[in-house]
């Protein structure tokens, strides 16, 4: 026997967001007009570093080394070309010295030297026809860029019998800047209409296609202002807005399309527009925000970093996120009440079924319930198969190379990667690899010269030049043997820190930064990881009321992860397939950039077991039949999350289309990351894992059981949910979606048919 319920008339929030929906419309277009007055010039408010520990000894002796011995770090390099002459012709000498002292002048520019004032060999080419000026650009990243700006053209190009390129860090990180900011608007041009078409054949309906579209456009531009604002106060990394791109077209898209699903469901059940967005709020609504939480958490734990280049992605995601779930809370279900049945106007797919016979009704849905029995049906294999494969997907990780990032970043046609290229390929040396020691406190010189003999009598030591002295402080260079950042490099800045000497030392370079670095990530990786552990596990027990799948989720979300992790290293640091994706591998993956990946794409797919564990305690609670749940679970969501996840990945891919090798390994690395978890883990590991657990699955202590009943989150009202203890000798057979797509209603919510034995 069935007994339908009325569903109640909305109120409290649903009356809130829709009792004036052309009021709330009008003052949203005016709150994003004044958002987009506000972010203006964000990205050029941007950094372009952010990956050193602002706390760390390296940091602090760059600092000192760069106020009180300006010389000692040079960040622009003029590399000076003599064609077929020698460096040393005296044409070439006058020129160049021209240049040099033009250069010395110039205002916010110090510590100005060059291979034909100093004649180091370390700044002259080995083959002699190549020559470098070194400078400092005073200031923080912004004037540094400034200042570029103003001088680079002067200097750029052919002058009499030589030819000039600009390089340097602070070149690097202007090119950078330059080039993300391009990549982004192409990266934007390419999303938006494949995005606009991949909608448009999920839904079917133009106008239903363009609300998530708007959905996320209106996120996009708020965490825009967000960042603007941050500014203000702390660093921000030009990474970042890629991020808020990619989460706020793909997670705004998601929201929208279990929303707008579940409204047009309740549509055809006969509910008026009004009634159908209040349950479709108290259900795929309360769904999305808890989502939302879910992917914030695992974003917010980058706060725990000192690097403001990963802060920097948890100020862009979580407000992106946030900004996200309150447009599709809020301006959504004003925009469908407007709508009303006109949300199906424009179906675009009558153009393509001309001459065919529609589809069947629930011919998609019965598919996927089909895929469920059997993955249940064969449980113990599809569960060993599908770990077997991520593990073995995962295993290049094991091999991983930290190192830090640099110009090779950069594309191999950018003019601050020509340089560097060519000091690496052609100067003695490696110009700007070695470690600088900085030395304070009252010292003689014979007290520097035995701390100087000791430095060179370690292993690792190929070279030692100084001490400059400046009053109490003094520095020294000093050159390692091999590489600049490779093993024996980082062993050398421990021995020189733990050198005895008669003051205080300090030790930095690009190899100090690097250990430095992986120190500060190293000791904060078990608290991130802990936090999202925590924090995931307390919310999916809140939402199921389970002990085991909160578990089950934490493990199988990680388990998703490993074909990114061994993707990135297989490619991006070992360079396979560098020639079609056109990158020019480091041999190293940059220290900071695993960590964002993994909060990013564990956020990501707890989106998607939201949304799928959602539906499955739904069905539970009403049939009490756990192998019923599951496959009802997966019949009901598996089209729309595979969906969603295929549009999320276009945009990753597109992020992924940038000349920047760590946004490229980002965009990729994520899309990837996202399709195994929709394809592979959602669709073939949980409902395997869960067919194994069996009742297991929804135990909870007593105590907890309790506490559950009274705060924990459920979606809908449900008269007398059952409590059943596990699975029911009877099978509760259901019919197939009736929208025939096997997509509708993907948020889990509640229905409002109890059923009664």
């Amino acid at each position: 026997m069935t007994e339908v319920n009325k569903p109640p008339r909305p109120g409290g929030w649903t009356r809130f967001v829709t009792a004036r929906p052309r009021l709330s419309l009008l003052l949203a277009l005016l709150i994003t007009a004044l958002a987009v007055m506000a972010g203006s010039g964000v990205a050029d408010r941007l950094g372009s570093g952010g990956w050193e520990d602002p706390a760390a000894q390296s940091t602090y002796a760059t600092k000192a080394l760069e106020r009180e011995f300006p010389a000692s770090q040079p960040n622009l390099l003029l590399l000076v070309d003599s064609g077929d002459s020698s460096v040393d012709a005296p044409g070439v000498a006058a020129e160049a010295e021209r240049l040099t002292a033009r250069l010395a002048g110039e205002k916010g520019v110090t510590g100005v030297g060059s291979y034909w004032r100093s004649k180091s060999p370390e700044l002259r080419a080995k083959d002699g026809h190549e020559a470098l000026i070194a400078a400092h650009i005073s200031g923080d990243e912004k004037a540094a860029a400034d200042t570029l700006d103003r001088i680079a053209p002067h200097y750029r190009g052919t002058h009499g019998p030589v030819e000039v390129r600009v390089g340097g860090l602070v070149a690097v990180r202007h090119d950078m800047q330059t080039i993300i900011k391009e990549d982004l608007a192409k990266a934007e041009m390419i999303a938006l209409p494949v995005t606009l078409v991949l909608l448009v054949m999920v839904f079917g309906s133009a106008i239903a296609a363009l609300l998530p579209l708007g959905i996320g456009i209106v996120a996009i531009i708020g965490t825009n202002a967000v960042l603007r604002g941050l500014t203000e106060f702390t660093d921000v990394s030009v990474f970042a807005i890629n991020l808020t791109t990619a989460l706020g077209l793909g997670l705004a898209i998601d929201y929208a399309l279990f929303i707008v699903r579940r409204f047009r469901e309740e549509l055809t059940t006969g509910s008026d527009p009004l009634t159908a967005v209040g349950t479709t709020l108290r259900t795929a609504g309360r769904t999305v925000l808890f989502s939302a939480l879910t992917v914030a958490v695992s974003l917010a734990a980058m706060l725990l970093f000192p690097q403001y280049f990963l802060r920097s992605f948890a100020y862009a995601g979580i407000a992106v996120v946030l900004l996200a779930a309150a447009a599709a809370l809020v301006l959504l279900p004003a925009a469908l009440v407007l709508l009303g049945h006109r949300v199906d106007s424009l179906d675009l797919r009558r153009l393509f079924r001309r001459g065919r016979p529609p589809r069947t009704s629930g011919e998609e849905g019965t598919t996927w319930a089909r895929m469920a029995t059997l993955v249940m049906r064969r449980a113990p294999f599809f569960a060993v198969a599908t770990t077997t494969v991520l593990i073995v997907l995962g295993l290049p990780f094991l091999g991983v190379k930290f190192g830090t990032a640099d110009d090779r970043q950069l594309p191999s046609t950018a003019q601050s990667h020509v340089v560097q290229q060519h000091i690496r390929d052609g100067f003695p040396g490696n110009p700007g690899g070695g470690l600088e020691v900085l030395a304070e406190g009252k010292a003689t010189q014979a007290q520097y010269a035995t701390y100087k003999n000791r430095i060179a009598a370690l292993p690792g030591v190929l070279r030692v030049d100084g001490p400059l002295v400046k009053g109490d402080a003094a520095y020294f260079t000093v050159l390692p043997k091999g590489e600049s950042v490779d093993d024996t490099a980082q062993h050398l800045v421990g021995e020189l820190r733990t050198t005895d000497a008669p003051f205080d030392t300090k030790v930095t370079g690009t190899a100090a930064v690097l250990v430095d670095s992986k120190h500060a990530i190293g000791e904060r990786l078990p608290w991130a990881a802990a936090f999202i552990a925590i924090v995931t596990l307390i919310l999916v027990f809140l939402l199921t009321g389970s002990v085991l799948i909160p578990i089950q989720a934490v493990v199988l979300n990680a388990l998703s992860l490993t074909a990114m992790f061994g993707a990135v290293v297989w490619v991006f640091q070992d360079g396979h397939l560098s020639s079609l994706l056109g990158f020019t591998s480091p041999g190293s993956i940059e220290t900071t950039l695993p960590v964002l990946m993994f909060c990013v794409a564990f956020g990501l797919s707890m989106d998607y077991g939201v949304f799928l564990l959602s539906r499955i305690k739904e069905e539970y609670d009403s049939t009490g039949d756990h192998n019923e749940a599951v496959r009802h679970g997966l019949q009901r969501t598996g089209g729309l999350i595979t969906a969603a996840a295929v549009i999320l990945a276009v945009v990753m891919v597109a992020i992924g289309t940038s000349r920047v090798t760590n946004t490229k390994m980002l965009g990729l690395g994520i899309a990837l990351a996202v399709l195994m978890d929709a394809m592979i883990v959602r669709s073939l590991l949980v409902p395997a894992v869960m067919r194994l657990t069996g009742r297991a699955t929804w135990w909870a202590p007593g105590p907890l059981r309790r506490f559950h009943e009274r705060f924990g989150l459920s979606e809908g009202e449900q008269e007398r949910p059952f409590r059943g203890a596990g699975n029911c000798a009877t099978s509760h057979d259901e019919p197939a979606d009736e929208n025939g797509d096997g997509m509708a209603d993907a948020s889990g919510g509640l229905r409002t048919i109890r059923r009664t034995g």
